[in-house]
């Protein structure tokens, strides 16, 4: 009972981007906007692939996924950093900040595996076409997010529950705009040595067999591409490849750039700046990739237009 009182009084403040008062006021509508454009964006993109049947296929379901996957990562760390800047204040509290430590880690993990998941597509629809609409079904598509979900939400939760365990200062200091994972783990006052375990397994687990699956699948992808003998139809193949491709580098390529400013520089500012790549900036371009990079989205999203504006004049 005792101990349930203690972790109840517990407050973190998270320190943020800067301390500097004069800088707030620029925080906050750079992260307004860019929340804003994330989830307006990605709003769009389920917009768009739920209203048009052209886009009713497997790589367009993934996407959609991925785009509420992308509304959520944001939506569980920018609003409460605009509400501190907004009421001056850091503190957020101990089952607020495991909750959001929960939910980051579970939606950055959805990304991973959902980026995976359409590499495979990808890699049958370019080198299996004659067997891609009778193995990428409906059904079979539906039980590989659910199962993306159920891997992601119990490592989520292990890791949670693990960090009930931990010590910490009534009032705990960290170094970042939300409770990431490993932050909340350097701020303990008790051994992290369990945690540190499963998090380095869960990541070599759930990062090394997607990245590894990924370059298989365009290893592949690239070898069945060269054995076409019209340049057209390389290139219609490989178009389709191209904004998932994008996407890819742009989450691995925030992630391994979070990964060596925290091992290199051991800095909590490079880290923390670099982890907005990944949670805000990466979420808020994914729309306009696969907009503007993917024939099919860009007609689909010029027709939704059409419509809407022939409504309004209608009106």
């Amino acid at each position: 009972m005792a101990e349930a009182n203690y972790t109840y009084f517990l407050e973190f403040l998270l320190l943020g981007l800067s301390e500097d008062p004069e800088r707030q006021p620029l925080l906050f509508g750079l992260f307004l906007s860019m929340y804003l454009v994330a989830v307006l964006g990605n709003l769009l993109i389920i917009l768009v692939v739920s209203s048009d049947s052209h886009l009713h296929t497997p790589m367009s379901f993934f996407l959609s996924n991925l785009s509420f996957v992308d509304i959520c990562f944001v939506s569980t760390t920018i609003p409460k950093m605009l509400l501190n800047i907004q009421a001056q204040s850091k503190g957020i509290s101990y089952v607020e900040c495991l909750t959001q430590a929960y939910f980051s880690n579970n939606f950055v993990l959805m990304d991973d595996l959902l980026l995976t998941v359409m590499a495979y597509d990808r890699f049958l629809a370019i080198c299996y076409p004659l067997k891609y609409t009778v193995i990428m079904n409906p059904q079979f598509c539906g039980v590989l997010v659910l199962l993306c979900w159920i891997i992601t939400s119990w490592v989520s939760l292990i890791h949670i529950l693990l960090m009930k365990d931990l010590a910490f200062s009534t009032v705990t200091e960290i170094p970042h705009f939300f409770c990431e994972v490993t932050q909340v783990l350097k701020a303990a006052n008790s051994s992290t040595l369990v945690n540190a375990i499963f998090l380095y397994v869960a990541t070599t687990l759930l990062g090394v067999p997607p990245v590894t699956g990924i370059l298989y699948s365009y290893s592949q992808i690239i070898s069945s591409l060269l054995r076409k003998s019209s340049i057209t139809s390389r290139y219609k193949a490989f178009s389709t490849c191209g904004s998932h491709l994008c996407v890819v580098s742009l989450f691995y390529g925030t992630g391994v750039g979070v990964y060596l400013s925290s091992a290199v520089t051991h800095s909590s500012q490079a880290s923390m700046i670099a982890s907005v790549l990944y949670t805000v900036v990466t979420p808020m371009l994914n729309p306009f990739i696969y907009s503007l990079r993917n024939k099919d989205v860009k007609g689909a999203l010029g027709r939704l237009l059409s419509r809407a504006a022939s409504s309004l004049i209608d009106h």
